[in-house]
């Protein structure tokens, strides 16, 4: 484990290994460095890559007050350390807070690559309600952790009945001790999951060549995953350098057996 300091002091923890070109993993909401290690193990023969802790999440520092600019910065911290400038790839809500990065940092992310940004464009999924991030800060507030946990599982269309075994799972403590970065990544997502395309619009001037990718099933329910690839065409769509593709039989976490063909054919083409 390395770290860097971020612009406000915050320090940050990251993992290196392989050699290279730089590659820099964004991990999703519940993510930490530790969960990117199979990714980035697979990932080693071709590139070094710098899997880290956002803020708030593993060996990483948290500074208060949150704002999505401290994340860019602390993805500004981690390239370079990276050297400046290197790939990115980002999953989930990473995938956004990389496009954030990709706006902001134009020069640094020199190919950036995105794995099912779950933007809500349409109808073919309810909105997100608007009060998503305040209400699970509130909960963070007062300390409810597994209700902060169960509240977003809820949103994301698990069912009851999966939750409530999730909570007796030993994985359920770790899930908790992430919840207080939950509405982080809710404001990450800001106004993208209302059922309206024009937020994203606000990417269209990030021109780094960028794969948009998504599976085809979404929580083993292929029916649910339509709101998803439709938010991924939309992005793929407004982007002017994008690349689309679907990785075939794959759901919101995706094999490294199927993700880093695709990485490295992107990256390294």
């Amino acid at each position: 484990m390395r770290t860097v300091i971020s612009k406000d002091s915050t320090s940050i923890a990251f993992d290196q290994s392989g050699r290279g070109p730089a590659l820099v993993l964004v991990a999703s909401a519940f993510g930490t460095r530790a969960d990117q290690a199979s990714l980035a193990t697979a990932l080693v023969p071709d590139f070094t890559v710098f899997a880290y802790d956002r803020r708030g999440r593993g060996d990483s520092g948290d500074t208060a007050p949150y704002a999505v600019e401290r994340e860019i910065e602390d993805l500004e911290a981690v390239l370079g350390a990276a050297g400046g400038s290197a790939f990115v790839f980002g999953h989930s809500s990473g995938a956004v807070l990389a496009l954030d990065a990709a706006r902001a940092l134009p020069t640094k992310i020199t190919k950036l690559a995105l794995y099912e940004p779950p933007f809500i464009v349409d109808a073919s999924r309810p909105p997100m309600p608007e009060d998503f991030a305040s209400h699970l800060s509130e909960l963070v507030t007062v300390g409810r952790y597994g209700d902060a946990v169960e509240y977003w599982q809820t949103q994301l269309g698990i069912p009851a009945e999966a939750i409530a075994q999730m909570r007796q799972a030993p994985m359920w403590a770790a899930l908790e001790s992430l919840a207080p970065t939950l509405p982080y990544d809710a404001t990450i997502m800001g106004n993208t999951q209302r059922g309206d395309p024009a937020p994203l619009r606000q990417w269209a001037s990030v021109t780094v060549p960028t794969l948009v990718m998504d599976g085809t099933t979404m929580v083993g329910r292929e029916d649910f995953h339509t709101f998803m690839r439709h938010g991924v065409d939309e992005i793929a769509s407004i982007l002017p350098n994008a690349r689309r593709q679907t990785l075939e039989g794959q759901d919101h976490s995706p094999s490294d057996e199927a993700l880093v063909p695709a990485l490295k054919a992107f990256f390294l083409g």
